[in-house]
């Protein structure tokens, strides 16, 4: 029989819609869990995702973001205008399965290696939130997941750790650029969701962030954009400014040209904020691409307590 420790709420009144997940096993403060409005799998995940060739697209706005992965030379974008109404992609590229996530409420664009401990897990969306972070959960062990950190919270998978797969955020106009024949994620069905609306609108202009009940006490305002490497982070205002930002054997490079996706009710109409590459310099003199994340300075402290935004 399940006891709550002194830090944990009871969660029994989640078992009812979780009977497979072992609540015993935990490693967070239910009291830090939250519902986000819709139940277990009502923001459906993409499991079986169908793809165009990115010369072929033709509805998606030039600077509009898209999450971008390349595994030897293959090449896959992942729109934003999509990723807004199901949050999650369950994708292979080369053989290799990935899950592809974005939190609209973190601006958290992370993706992950499926496999681990000779399984490969695929990933739907829980409806719970902690620290207005994306919970998600495996349906192989229906065990919870910390989108922002790829971590096990609770269940089986309690304390395991998922790999991060380097990617970018990018404009499309730049993928398609680079990557004609590239293959870019397409609706199932272009009727089922709002595609290339934001049901945020100015969502990344408030002072304060949405279903957040933790504190705050950064160098920068809570909803400012960061970009985070590990347990650092630099504020993206700062390095706009700069145009680049070295630290270490890190290279983090602005352009301009993308839009954000939580700015106007319409992505295509949003507001300029750049996006960024984060290199990561090698000893042999060349680079490869470092896993980072743009987000939000709260949701950075939140799960990096003792992490640093680095504002000098």
């Amino acid at each position: 029989m399940f006891v709550p420790g002194p830090a944990h709420a009871d969660p029994t009144r989640w078992q009812h819609e979780w009977p497979r997940t072992d609540f015993r096993k935990s490693s967070v403060d239910f009291n830090d869990i939250l519902s986000g409005g819709p139940p277990k799998d009502g923001i459906p995940a993409i499991d079986n995702p169908k793809f165009k060739p990115a010369s072929e697209i033709k509805d998606i706005g030039d600077q509009e973001p898209v999450i971008t992965v390349t595994h030897n030379d293959i090449a896959k974008a992942y729109p934003l205008r999509v990723l807004m109404w199901h949050e999650i992609a369950n994708d292979t590229i080369d053989n290799m399965p990935i899950t592809v996530t974005y939190c609209p409420l973190c601006n958290a664009s992370i993706v992950f290696d499926r496999r681990l401990d000779g399984k490969v897990l695929d990933f739907g969306v829980s409806g719970k939130l902690r620290y207005s972070d994306m919970v998600m959960y495996d349906r192989q062990t229906e065990s919870w997941w910390q989108q922002f950190l790829g971590k096990g919270i609770v269940g089986e998978m309690n304390g395991k750790q998922l790999k991060m797969v380097p990617s970018r955020v990018i404009p499309f106009s730049q993928f398609k650029a680079a990557h004609p024949d590239g293959q870019v994620l397409v609706p199932n069905s272009t009727t089922t969701r709002a595609y290339g609306a934001n049901p945020y609108a100015g969502y990344d202009s408030l002072k304060k962030p949405f279903l957040y009940n933790g504190k705050y006490n950064g160098p920068v305002p809570p909803l400012a954009y960061v970009v985070a490497v590990g347990k650092n982070a630099w504020p993206l205002a700062a390095i706009r400014k700069k145009g680049k930002v070295e630290s270490g054997n890190i290279i983090i490079t602005w352009q301009g040209g993308m839009n954000s996706a939580l700015d106007k009710s319409s992505i295509q109409k949003s507001r300029d904020i750049g996006f960024v590459s984060v290199q990561k310099k090698n000893a042999d003199g060349s680079s490869t691409d470092e896993v980072h994340d743009v987000t939000f300075a709260f949701a950075f402290m939140a799960f990096h307590p003792n992490g640093k935004i680095h504002v000098e």
